[in-house]
């Protein structure tokens, strides 16, 4: 039969009568499936974009030969150069020199020696520096905690050689560490007994500075000496340096109270002998790092300076009462109060004579060799010339010793590294002889008797402009002496140690 093979057969969808009459659909069914499928993808889409997939994913394998960061030697050469940057560190924070410098010298070594990511932080009594050994690796720090403070600018200058070796890649670390060593453990280049003839000879040349004559240099002479040497054997006993302030003050007051009842001599101005030995005494302050360290932006380090010129002069204070009260206790005559002196055009050639000594005195004092030592002298006659002048012109101390110490710093930034001598050297000998040691006693005494501050207020403002014109000396030479050109890159900052280019940050 022929129906059987149609009945296997798949039946024919059945239609009813209506749809008989109408057009077929199935196109307009189709789009409209596409069009709902289109519709799924897209709220899909937008769906995976804001919230991705939370399910497990694949282990992704960290690369193992790719570390991020700088490519450092071994160990042992990193531990070698940190160590070496922070001695050198210490070197120059001992003898006064600034943070900014400091940090400079660290960053630029560390560079030169094949660490080039470091970071240092440097503060008044330790420097640290911490080396980033890339994402591998825990960084490397070293911590240099700086005890003792002495001036020894031939410690400093060797240094300061060793340093520009190390940046030519003349000397390796290690041979540069053993001469490090041999630097810092080397005994001064003078005998003791020489610094304190320095230090007598430094008052007698600022006696004459002030306008004294006859017997003053010589009694100066004496007493600067006798409290040097009072000096060192406290300080051999460890005896703070607040006490030995106290104990210098009180000997150069007592001494020129003494010089004025035993009427031996017949001194025109014998407190001019207590001015000197207070000058000598304020010598040794940190003055002009204390405002570098301020105006470069490092507060901390500026705050420790301050706060120790702030105590040592505090010590001067106090031996100066002391004496002043010891000698109303014993019905002694006051040393009469100094008056300014009169500056006259031929004042000048004793000035400059007297600026050229003192600064030389301070330099001989502070175990300088001959070099420095003559470029100190003639920053010393620039200074104690500029100063007169002013003073001749009728202007105030205040702006004559800032515009002289600018001198001192442009002179000094300017021919002391062609000379190969450290401007720190030549900046502070060559402002020495301007240390306002006369208004600090006439303030002291002042303070003692009424307890007006006013001229004591104005010692402090002319220290503070002799450290800030030295400051900004030394950054006016920057130009002069590396070229006009690119002036953006080449004022850096004031240095008054260490390289002048601390090299460019990576990156």
């Amino acid at each position: 039969m022929k129906l059987k093979p149609r009945a296997r057969a798949a039946a024919p969808k059945r239609r009813h009568a209506w749809q008989i009459l109408e057009a077929p659909a199935d196109d307009q069914a189709d789009k409209r499936a596409q069009r709902q499928q289109r519709s799924h993808r897209t709220r899909q889409r937008a769906w995976h974009v804001l919230e991705p997939p939370t399910g497990e994913l694949p282990a992704v394998e960290p690369f193992q030969d790719h570390a991020i960061g700088p490519e450092l030697p071994d160990e042992t050469t990193v531990h070698l150069v940190l160590d070496l940057v922070t001695r050198i560190g210490e070197v120059q924070m001992a003898n006064g020199a600034g943070a900014s410098d400091v940090t400079a010298t660290i960053l630029a070594l560390t560079r030169a020696l094949g660490v080039p990511r470091c970071e240092v932080d440097v503060i008044f009594t330790s420097i640290t520096v911490s080396c980033l050994r890339g994402s591998d690796l825990p960084p490397v720090t070293a911590l240099r905690v700086v005890r003792s403070r002495s001036l020894d600018y031939t410690r400093l200058s060797e240094t300061e050689r060793l340093v520009q070796r190390l940046l030519r890649n003349r000397i390796s670390a290690a041979d540069a560490y053993t001469e490090l060593v041999s630097i810092t453990n080397a005994k001064h280049p003078y005998p003791r007994w020489v610094s304190t003839l320095a230090w007598g000879g430094m008052a007698g040349f600022i006696t004459l500075l002030l306008g004294g004559t006859g017997w003053l240099p010589v009694i100066s002479f004496v007493i600067s000496a006798v409290v040097d040497r009072v000096g060192r054997l406290l300080n051999k006993g460890a005896l703070p340096f607040f006490f030995q302030q106290v104990v210098g003050g009180f000997i150069a007051t007592l001494a020129a109270t003494a010089i004025v009842n035993i009427e031996s001599l017949d001194l025109e101005r014998p407190t001019l002998v207590v001015a000197a030995a207070l000058t000598v005494l304020l010598s040794g302050l940190s003055t002009v790092s204390a405002v570098q360290d301020a105006i470069t932006g490092y507060y901390v380090t500026a705050s420790g300076r301050t706060l120790e010129v702030a105590i040592m002069s505090a010590g001067l204070i106090t031996g100066v009462g002391a004496a002043l009260s010891l000698a109303t206790e014993l019905g002694a005559t006051h040393t009469p109060l100094p008056t300014t002196p009169a500056y006259t055009p031929l004042s000048l050639p004793v000035m400059m004579v007297a600026g050229t000594g003192a600064a030389a005195c301070f330099a001989l004092a502070s175990y300088s060799k001959v070099r420095p030592l003559a470029v100190a002298a003639v920053a010393g006659a620039v200074g104690a010339s500029a100063y007169g002048a002013l003073g001749l012109a009728g202007y105030n101390q205040i702006f004559a010793a800032s515009i002289a110490a600018t001198l001192v710093g442009l002179g000094g930034g300017v021919l002391a590294r062609r000379l190969k001598v450290t401007p720190l050297v030549v900046a502070v000998s060559g402002i020495t002889p301007l240390l306002p040691g006369f208004s600090t006693y006439r303030g002291m005494s002042e303070l003692v008797d009424g307890g007006n501050i006013t001229t004591l207020m104005s010692a402090v403002a002319i220290g503070l402009a002799l450290a800030a014109g030295v400051v900004l000396g030394e950054f006016l030479a920057q130009p002069v002496r590396t070229g006009l050109g690119r002036l953006e890159r080449k004022l850096s900052g004031p240095r008054m140690a260490g390289p002048l280019n601390a090299g460019r940050p990576l990156e």
